[in-house]
């Protein structure tokens, strides 16, 4: 069994749960999970945790995005991209003549910091109960309330009209596709997402990624070994963590999760209050813990033992 982090480039056409279960026969485990949802026309970053890893899906989950994408202005549809119903259309030629660049930066610009969205119709956002996609393939719309997000950067890359392409860095939660719709809505025109690559997960980024049949063909070869060189392991997830070993005195409170004081690690007397991560005296990983300089101890905060 693995345990740790890869970083798989998710293809047009493939859910995020497609993914997994591709994954697990590929690497003939059971335990894999994925960070959270892209859409099935969507490309791109897909981080999925294996084995221990399992346990660090939702702190992946939580950081920050970045996307690159395309919206076509004078569209509006039913899912907010190109693969939904069209309910409004307005020309090109409509578009060139009403639309300038400039016009589409400022609308743009209207869009950093924080923001409201409301939850698409066709999204998996739980509504009495019940995904919001599923309401919306009985043709039925709820009400739902606006979320904030994060737009940490937004810079318009190229215009091509009716194209526009845009690098947007942004919060968890936050839905492209509604972006796309909200600048369209603003410029008058409507717009709809064309297409979309997610080029970064906090540490987890495009140019380290490998697609599933790459994976296959590694777990085939006469050399199935060379698959570890695309797995993290759990605990570079904190490089940001100080780190310590545990003495032999303070073994079993480390296996059971308890307390530790510091003279049972070799954290040093200076140390302030952080996370640390937690090894024995032969290297392995087990947990991570947060220092409490005031009492001069350690508590644990999550473990990751084999």
């Amino acid at each position: 069994m693995f345990h740790g982090m890869m970083t798989i480039y998710k293809e047009a056409g493939y859910t995020s749960s497609d993914v997994v279960a591709r994954l697990r026969g590929i690497l003939h485990m059971k335990k894999i999970g994925h960070t959270g949802t892209l859409d099935p026309d969507a490309e791109g970053v897909l981080p999925v945790c294996l084995g221990n890893g399992t346990k660090l899906c939702e702190l992946i989950a939580d950081r920050d995005k970045e996307y690159n994408a395309v919206m076509r202005l004078g569209v509006t549809t039913d899912t907010q991209d190109m693969s939904g119903k069209i309910l409004r259309q307005v020309s090109d030629e409509e578009v060139a003549r009403t639309v300038t660049g400039e016009m589409i930066r400022e609308a743009a610009a209207a869009f950093t910091g924080e923001i409201s969205q409301i939850p698409p119709m066709y999204s998996a956002v739980k509504v009495g109960g019940k995904r919001l996609y599923q309401y919306a393939r009985q043709g039925q719309t709820v009400e739902r309330a606006a979320r904030k997000v994060w737009i940490h950067e937004l810079e318009i890359t190229s215009i091509e009209l009716p194209l526009v392409t845009m690098r947007v860095r942004c919060s968890k939660g936050t839905y492209i596709r509604t972006l796309c719709q909200d600048i369209g809505d603003k410029l008058g025109t409507g717009a709809a997402m064309e297409h979309l690559l997610r080029t970064r997960v906090g540490q987890f980024r495009l140019e380290d990624s490998i697609k599933l049949d790459e994976a296959e063909a590694i777990m085939k070869s006469e050399d199935p070994e060379r698959i570890n060189g695309y797995i993290l392991p759990v605990d570079s997830f904190f490089e940001q963590a100080l780190c310590a070993q545990v003495r032999e005195e303070g073994m079993r409170y480390l296996l059971n999760g308890n307390t530790l004081r510091r003279e049972f690690t070799d954290l040093p007397r200076s140390a302030e209050a952080k996370d640390v991560r937690m090894y024995d005296r032969s290297g392995k990983f087990y947990a991570l813990y947060r220092y409490d300089p005031v009492k001069d101890e350690l508590r644990n905060v999550r473990m990751f033992l084999s």
